[in-house]
């Protein structure tokens, strides 16, 4: 079994867990209640506290800051903490902080590819497979789907959602969710099109392919309103499908309303 290397410059804390074959970089810091997973590598001076748990293969760069503190206003002490999968990415100076609420958590699942100076809020929820390009921001209690993809210095707002395999472009601006499937740009963001190349690099082809074709013709471009485009989609012949399915639970958890489609995507399909 590989040992254990802690750098000589490193502080960690008596009451932290260290599974086997993890390595902490120089000038590292390891606080007490950290768990990391076997084979977690922390490069030099990064920084893992509070009540934290990273799965096994973590890689956390330099600078990087996680379990901190959140910076919500609302904090009123407690224990809050951060719950994060297995083969991990954290590139430099990404933020990941805890939890709001004694008892809760911001989750991240496993392997996710967050890039540098990306920032991930109070009480965010993140699934599988995503990729964070440089400089993201996610708000307080965020939740992003699994495969998702987000561009460089796009912010979005508390309690947004990002769907399952959509992709937000560059600088774009997140008010309001972003259904799965699609590719969102702007300022506010609207749905541009279908993420085609992503979703057949994902396996998407023929009948899975062309059902979500369909859900974003009856969403944004035959002109109903959102509850008109919802009551179709759920009477649907294709209503059981695992596509259909899909938007139908992400809509139901909507609290902010989905963005909409706009004139500049009319061209897709």
């Amino acid at each position: 079994m590989t040992s254990t290397r802690i750098h000589p410059t490193a502080l960690v804390d008596p009451a932290a867990e260290l599974g086997a074959g993890v390595e902490v970089g120089p000038f590292s810091y390891v606080g007490a209640g950290v768990r990391l997973g076997d084979g977690t590598r922390l490069h030099h001076h990064a920084s893992v506290e509070g009540d934290t748990h990273l799965g096994e293969g973590c890689e956390v760069f330099p600078f990087c800051s996680i379990g901190a503190k959140t910076q919500d206003l609302k904090f009123k002490g407690g224990r809050p903490g951060v719950r994060i999968g297995a083969h991990n990415v954290f590139r430099e100076y990404v933020s990941v902080h805890a939890a709001t609420d004694d008892g809760e958590f911001t989750w991240i699942g496993s392997h996710n590819h967050i890039l540098a100076y990306c920032h991930v809020a109070h009480d965010c929820q993140l699934g599988d497979r995503i990729i964070m390009s440089n400089s993201v921001g996610l708000a307080g209690h965020v939740v992003v789907e699994d495969y998702a993809v987000l561009g460089a210095v796009c912010g979005v707002h508390q309690f947004c959602r990002i769907g399952a395999y959509a992709m937000v472009s560059a600088y774009a601006k997140v008010v309001q969710d972003i259904a799965p499937f699609v590719i969102a740009d702007g300022q506010p963001a609207v749905i541009r099109a279908i993420n085609k190349v992503g979703l057949e690099r994902r396996g998407f082809a023929g009948e899975p392919l062309e059902r979500v074709k369909q859900l974003y013709r009856i969403l944004f471009r035959e002109g109903l309103n959102r509850s008109q485009a919802l009551e179709r989609i759920a009477a649907h012949p294709l209503a059981a499908s695992a596509e259909f399915q899909q938007m139908i639970e992400f809509a139901a958890k909507c609290t902010r309303g989905l963005a909409s489609g706009s004139a500049a995507g009319a061209g897709n399909p």
